[in-house]
């Protein structure tokens, strides 16, 4: 084993453990030995790499384009969500994603419908290069920082040792996956084929000299909750043996690590630094409780972390 993790870590039983488990599974005729192939990890995104409040950073790409599309067509400004895009109301945003993580997804609803509302008929190159247009000019709402900087530094540091060690890491989120794909190269070092998230349904276009793949306005699926070991699973054909989240969404693909005769690292980040970032629970009381009853390790923003942010990406 090479190098324990940077100097964003703060020294502690929570650096010991992630560090301890990595040693252990990396150890060559150690009882608990994983070999390469199977040192599969899966990361969460939205409040796990990146921050996600006070609201993702997808919700204010897309309340972008609803905004767009209610001053075109003022019959929508009084209609649940693009009346919130129209009138820049984050409160509502924002609470539809927690009020989803506490199992109410009535507004969540709301907001899923007009995502593919927004982006009917759209070509995949067209959004890929909306994306890195939005990061390349957007800034984070309160935190005085664009979001291409809005990146956890000590996590990309876990990364980074992770691959080390001989670790193959994949996002898996419930975020979009075409909206993810643009930056987690230049944001995490993660290619755009080990990026799992939700989807538009897609179609294909064929013309005289080239052809086409379009978003329809229709989820192809929710990679959330139980969804993400479905979809992990599919992707990958294999159980990760270290997962790591923060919200009761992420309760599942956490469970789904590791089994009981192999060795297995379950991580959650706790938001609790109102100075650096936000601290907050809501939406993650059931992720908390588990991580509690099953002594899985509790990643403390305030105590665990030297510094939060990685530099903006450029």
């Amino acid at each position: 084993m090479g190098a324990g993790l940077g100097g964003s870590w703060s020294d502690g039983s929570t650096r010991s453990a992630i560090e301890d488990f990595v040693a252990r599974v990396t150890s060559a005729g150690g009882p608990d030995f994983v070999e390469p192939a199977d040192r599969v990890a899966v990361f969460d995104n939205d409040g796990t790499l990146w921050c996600e409040k006070p609201m993702p950073i997808q919700l204010d790409f897309t309340i972008r384009r609803f905004a767009e599309m209610a001053a075109k067509d003022p019959g929508l400004q009084q209609t649940q969500p693009w009346k919130a895009a129209h009138e820049h109301d984050l409160q509502w945003l924002g609470a539809a994603m927690v009020k989803h993580y506490q199992g109410d997804d009535g507004d969540l609803k709301l907001l899923m419908g007009a995502v593919t509302e927004a982006f009917d008929s759209i070509t995949v190159e067209n959004y890929d290069a909306r994306v890195r247009a939005f990061f390349d000019d957007a800034d984070h709402p309160t935190l005085g920082r664009p979001y291409a900087g809005c990146g956890y530094a000590p996590m990309v540091e876990l990364l980074r040792y992770l691959e080390a060690n001989g670790f193959t890491i994949y996002i898996a989120s419930g975020g979009d996956r075409d909206f993810m794909r643009p930056v987690a190269g230049g944001l995490y070092g993660i290619p755009p084929e080990r990026v799992i998230g939700s989807a538009l349904g897609l179609s294909y276009r064929a013309g005289a000299d080239t052809s086409d793949l379009l978003y329809k306005a229709a989820m192809d699926f929710f990679d959330d909750g139980p969804e993400k070991p479905v979809r992990i699973w599919s992707r990958i054909g294999r159980r990760p043996i270290l997962s790591v989240g923060n919200s009761n969404g992420d309760l599942p693909m956490l469970a789904f690590s590791g089994l009981p005769d192999r060795p297995s690292l379950r991580v959650l980040i706790l938001h609790d630094d109102a100075d650096r970032e936000f601290d907050y629970v809501a939406g993650a009381e059931q992720a908390l409780e588990h991580a509690r009853e099953k002594n899985w390790t509790v990643v403390s923003m305030k105590n665990d972390w030297t510094s939060v942010f990685s530099p903006a990406v450029t």
